[in-house]
């Protein structure tokens, strides 16, 4: 299911004050409130960047870690049934000794399994095990709220992912696959020797994987195109989708895996599946084997010994240009959180943010929908038929602040066996969420579920349930704070709430409707003008220079959408307080995006991401905000002047 984040990856502000250089507000409002703490901000070798939201992970890291060294030595005692299952977890997750003695050995019957393998018709015969297992395979199944019907679920078939970060990777003319591709050859190779693998066959395990994911990549979206989210939505008769191979039984493993055969799937990118007959041959088996082995490897590496764990995230470091793997202890600890993840949550949301931050934030978060109501009913470009129908969209948002009212069901089922090893217990769970995720099959679709924990600094937009959801994490300094002023918190989460809202509006999230399904709502003349307004939103950022690299306009359209709407609706919120301060509203604003990363991690993000780069979002929306220049005197000539003919309004 598709959610739209505020923030990428590890983009930040930052709590802590610097002097904003007021010579330059009017020629960089970012360098003019971050310029200072760049000069002396560093960043952590076990960190591809620092700034606000990186402060505000750390924190909480260092907060629960510390509650968590309690919770293991007794003095803190387990919420709740879930909690003392994640205490048993986080155990085990810290027991670095017994994970040495047990070496590669827990892994091992998993690469027996497809070592086993000797053709397509043994991975069929083994298919609905490997897909209850989480074995990789060159077809994904899924099961997720049908797009177009969002209350019942629908069967999604999915090609797999790329060693690459994106297909625009493979082109010939690209030099990172030229830097990156050795790397990973390198970890890959090595990975395998440490599970038994002579040199020799390492390396070929190795080059073949290499050889089928090559054959992937023409066939898989670029980031650009999956941006586009509402093509993924290519429904097909399921007897279509498996004739497409006769190497697998598609039918027979879905009928098996779901207890129904499906009459339909969705096939987010259906050119792989016209390709699939030409990769799946037997001639290609070899390939296919290869990479199972080593993508299973590859997986398995942060649940064995620290030498697995090290050498396991070298791509990824290389990837980031992060300079070395985290400690021991913090690995273990977001081992273990990550399993655990909404028990977590539930004990920092309720520990750290309580139900009294809950209700004030639910009452801003309606405060910023009544301003986005009172924008659209005084909208100049939409007719009276589509303003109407979105503000019902509007008020049938779902709103959920700060944690869910009660741990997913999924946790109980977690039980840790401490005669077991990490890697056993951590396949068991596995295996449980895979089970879990199937059996969604046939029953209505839960709205309640959260997609983030509470310990997520982070915001998204679901447009599958139309709801925008803000974790605990995110709400505080610097973006709320009740010792704030009402300007400073609207420029910081008033802006993040309205943000989210947008993304109800935004080129994807306006073709749904206020159910949450794939449905146009919209007039076809307001629909043409909002794909040219869409235009000038892409045209604004498309190319600009950064990090040696351009940004891309269409793959970083709709967050950038959502950031202009977010920024103008907060303005207008800030704007009606007794104690409006716009220079307050706008410093804010620049100082949430305060973000030092490394280059790769930059670039990285150029490629992937669907945001356009922190600096940027700072920057480039302001310019498109009247209320700006007036603020700080901004002329014609000045770095930050935008022509009123230029600037993009939409929301």
């Amino acid at each position: 299911m598709h959610t739209t984040h505020f923030a990428a990856g590890q983009p930040g502000g930052s709590a802590t004050t610097f002097p904003v250089d007021e010579s330059l507000l009017n020629q960089d409002l970012y360098d003019a409130v971050n310029g200072k703490w760049a000069t002396q901000a560093t960043i952590p070798a076990d960190h591809a960047s620092t700034g606000g939201f990186m402060d505000l992970v750390d924190n909480i890291e260092h907060t629960l870690m510390a509650d968590f060294d309690d919770l293991l030595a007794g003095k803190l005692a387990p919420a709740n049934a879930e909690m003392a299952e994640f205490k048993k977890f986080y155990t085990l997750t810290r027991d670095f000794t017994a994970r040495e003695q047990a070496g590669a050995a827990p892994l091992k019957p998993y690469l027996a399994k497809i070592e086993a393998l000797k053709n397509f018709a043994d991975l069929n015969a083994a298919l609905v095990d490997f897909y209850r297992e989480g074995i990789p395979t060159p077809i994904t199944l899924s099961v997720d709220p049908d797009m177009k019907d969002t209350s019942n679920y629908a069967l999604y078939v999915d090609a797999p992912n790329l060693i690459l970060p994106d297909k625009t990777y493979y082109a010939k003319d690209n030099p990172a696959a030229k830097q990156l591709l050795p790397i990973y050859t390198q970890m890959a190779t090595k990975l395998l020797t440490m599970v038994g693998y002579s040199t020799e066959d390492a390396a070929k395990l190795v080059d073949q994987t290499k050889q089928f994911d090559a054959l992937i990549a023409p066939h898989v979206k670029s980031s650009e195109e999956a941006a586009d989210y509402v093509k993924d939505y290519n429904p097909f008769p399921l007897a279509d989708v498996a004739a497409k191979t006769d190497a697998l039984d598609l039918t027979s493993a879905v009928t098996a895996l779901l207890g129904a055969t499906p009459d339909q799937a969705i096939l987010p990118q259906p050119t792989y599946f016209d390709a699939i007959g030409d990769l799946l041959t037997p001639a290609n088996f070899p390939l296919v084997k290869s990479w199972m082995l080593v993508k299973t490897v590859l997986g398995a590496s942060g649940t064995l010994t620290e030498d697995f764990r090290q050498v396991g995230g070298t791509y990824g470091r290389a990837l980031s240009g992060q300079k070395q793997a985290r400690s021991q202890e913090k690995a273990a600890y977001y081992l273990a959180s990550g399993y655990f993840s909404q028990v977590v949550g539930d004990y920092y949301g309720r520990k750290y943010f309580g139900e009294a931050a809950k209700a004030d934030v639910r009452k801003m978060v309606l405060k910023m929908a009544g301003v986005y109501q009172n924008r659209l009913a005084a909208n100049d470009w939409l007719s009276e038929a589509t303003r109407q129908k979105a503000v019902v969209k509007l008020q049938k948002l779902t709103i959920k602040v700060g944690y869910p009212d009660k741990i997913d069901p999924l946790y109980a089922k977690f039980k840790v066996d401490t005669t077991k090893s990490l890697f056993d217990n951590a396949q068991a769970f596995d295996e449980i969420a895979l089970a879990q995720h199937f059996g969604h099959w046939g029953h209505p679709v839960d709205r309640e579920k959260w997609d983030m924990s509470a310990n997520t600094v982070n915001a998204y937009y679901s447009p599958s349930n139309n709801e925008i959801v803000f974790p605990a994490a995110i709400l505080q300094k610097p973006f709320y704070s009740l010792e704030q002023s009402s300007s400073t918190n609207y420029g910081g989460i008033g802006a993040v709430m309205a943000h989210e809202i947008s993304h109800a509006f935004d080129n994807n999230g306006a073709q749904f409707d206020e159910f949450g399904n794939l449905n146009n709502w919209w007039t076809d003349a307001d629909l043409a003008h909002f794909k040219d307004l869409s235009q000038a939103m892409i045209k604004e950022f498309d190319g600009i220079d950064f990090a040696g690299q351009k940004v891309n306009g269409k793959l970083t359209v709709s967050e950038n959408i959502a950031d202009a709407g977010g920024l103008s609706c907060a303005l207008e919120a800030a704007k009606s307080a007794a104690d409006v301060d716009l220079r307050a509203f706008f410093i804010n604003w620049a100082n949430v995006w305060r973000m030092k990363a490394t280059t790769e991690y930059m670039q990285l993000l150029l490629s992937i991401d669907v945001h356009a780069p922190a600096k940027l979002r700072a920057d480039v929306q302001v310019k498109n905000l009247d209320d700006f220049y007036t603020t700080f005197n901004v002329q014609p000539g000045d770095g930050m002047y935008l022509k009123p003919a230029d600037r993009v309004k939409i929301w």
